[in-house]
C-alpha cells in the first residue's frame, strides 16, 4: 500500500516531477525502464538464477489504467471466450477506499472504468465493470471486476488477449516482469522468497511474494499484475515494499515467520499470490466461494 494521490502529489511536486503516482510501491523509488525502453530492459534486469534459454520478453498488451492504480485482463484456465472478461487488481485500490482487517466485498455494483493498453503501452479502449466480484486486504490483498464486455469482444475489437492467471503455487528464483498499466513501464527481477506472514499497519497477508532487490516499483504500480518470464501467466499481484525501513507500519510491511519472529527490509517490494483465485471462479467466470478446493476469504 502506498501514499494517497494528494501526498504523492505533493511529494513529486517538490522533487520536480511531471506525473503523479497514486497508491503502490514505494514513491520513493524511481521507474526502471521508460515505456520505449522497457522491453529491452527485461533481459537485462532479470535475475540470472532462472533458466535464461526460457525467458521471453513481456509486454504492457492486456495490463490496464486504473483512476489510481495498475491492474490487467485477467482469465482461468478453464474460462471461456465467451465469458464475460474479468480485471484485476489491490483490494486497496477500490474506488471506495480500503476495506478494514477481515472484510470481504462481493458482487456488488460497479461502474468503474480501465483504459486497456496494447503490447506498447498506447491506450486503446476504455473498458467498464459491470461489478466487483471480490474484493478484500484480508490474508490477500486483491480485488477482482467483472467486465460488461466478453474475452472474445476485446479480442475482436482491439487484437488483445487476457493474461491467464496460474493455478499452481510460484517457485522461488523465477524471474518475473511487473507489468504497471498506470505508469506504463516494466520492472524485471525474480521471486527472492516467500514470507509467511507480511504484516502492514493493521492488515496482514499470507505468504507473500518478495521481489529481488532490482524490481524498485513506484506509487501506482499497485494492483500490477506479475508476470512468470518463462510462460508469461500470471503467478502474483503486486502491492507494497517497504519505503522508510519502519516496523510494520503503513508503507513499511515487515515480514514475519512462524516463530514469530519480525525482519524489516527497507527497499524491498512484495506482491500477493494469485494461484488460489481460479477454484473459486466457475461456469461463466462466476465467483463460488463454497466451490470445492476455494480457500479464499469469506465475507
Amino acid at each position: 500500500m502506498r501514499k494517497p494521490l494528494v501526498a504523492a502529489l505533493f511529494a513529486l511536486a517538490i522533487a520536480g516531477a511531471g506525473a503523479a503516482p497514486a497508491v503502490a510501491a514505494p514513491v520513493s523509488a524511481k521507474p526502471a525502464t521508460s515505456a520505449s525502453a522497457s522491453a529491452s530492459a527485461i533481459s537485462v534486469k532479470a535475475d540470472t538464477r532462472a533458466a535464461a534459454p526460457t525467458l521471453q520478453a513481456v509486454n504492457l498488451a492486456g495490463t490496464v489504467a486504473l483512476s489510481n492504480c495498475s491492474g490487467s485482463v485477467v482469465r482461468f484456465p478453464n474460462s471461456l471466450d465467451t465469458d464475460p472478461a474479468l480485471v484485476l487488481s489491490n483490494g486497496h485500490c477500490l474506488s471506495t477506499g480500503f476495506p478494514e482487517p477481515g472484510e470481504v466485498l462481493v458482487n456488488q455494483s460497479s461502474s468503474r472504468t480501465f483504459g486497456l493498453l496494447n503490447s506498447s503501452g498506447t491506450r486503446v479502449a476504455t473498458l467498464r465493470a459491470s461489478k466487483l466480484a471480490y474484493g478484500t486486504m484480508t490474508d490477500t490483498d486483491i480485488s477482482i471486476y467483472q467486465l460488461t464486455s466478453t474475452y472474445a469482444a476485446i479480442k475482436s475489437s482491439y487484437g488483445i488477449s487476457a493474461l491467464t492467471v496460474q493455478n499452481t503455487h510460484p517457485t522461488a528464483g523465477t524471474a518475473i516482469t511487473v507489468a504497471s498499466g498506470y505508469w506504463k513501464t516494466l520492472y524485471s527481477c525474480s521471486i527472492d522468497g516467500f514470507v509467511y506472514r507480511l504484516k502492514e499497519g493493521d492488515w496482514t497477508w499470507k505468504d507473500s511474494v518478495r521481489y529481488t532487490s532490482a524490481c524498485q516499483t513506484i506509487g501506482g504500480t499497485s494492483g500490477s499484475p506479475v508476470i512468470d518470464q518463462s510462460t508469461g501467466k500470471v503467478v502474483a499481484v503486486n502491492n507494497t515494499g517497504n519505503e522508510d525501513g519502519e516496523r510494520c507500519t503503513e508503507n513499511n510491511p515487515c515480514e514475519v515467520d512462524a516463530s514469530g519472529n519480525v525482519t524489516v527490509r527497507e527497499g524491498i517490494n512484495y506482491a500477493q499470490e494469485t494461484y488460489l483465485i481460479p477454484a473459486c471462479f466457475t461456469t461463466g467466470n462466476q465467483l463460488n466461494l463454497s466451490a470445492s478446493g476455494c480457500t479464499l476469504p469469506k465475507p
